[in-house]
């Protein structure tokens, strides 16, 4: 019985990370989604949803903080960790504060990455 991929959305309006995390999580064996739009986030479906979130803290037209606290006040995916990333290290506190569930500075320690999707991922 072949068990199912465990689900990664990534969310990020720059095209180089969202190729270069959708490599590496899919050598690491997950599904992996991406999008550059932060309103694809208010648009999941329960049918599809992922098992864990990646967002940018800034991206072009929206605020990722904001996308969060919206993810974050709805039952249907309040549940779905979130961790958001940033080039500004000053971000982690307003990310957290938004209710992301962990911080990843840019640019990123893929062994960090790995270890902090391993973290949520165990539990599912």
């Amino acid at each position: 019985m072949q068990k199912t991929a465990k689900r990664i959305l990534i969310v990020d309006d720059e095209p180089d990370i969202l190729e270069f995390l959708r490599v590496i999580l899919e050598e690491e064996g997950y599904e992996v989604v991406t999008s550059n739009k932060g309103e694809f986030l208010e648009q999941l479906h329960n049918d599809r949803l992922p098992h864990l979130i990646l967002v940018d803290v800034l991206l072009s037209g929206k605020d990722g903080r904001a996308i969060v606290k919206h993810l974050k006040s709805q039952p249907e995916t309040m549940h779905i960790p979130a961790i958001m990333f940033s080039a500004h290290p000053s971000a982690y506190k307003t990310a957290l504060q938004a209710g992301a569930d962990d911080f990843l500075a840019k640019p990123f320690d893929i062994d960090e990455l790995l270890a902090k999707i391993a973290h949520f991922m165990n539990g599912i």
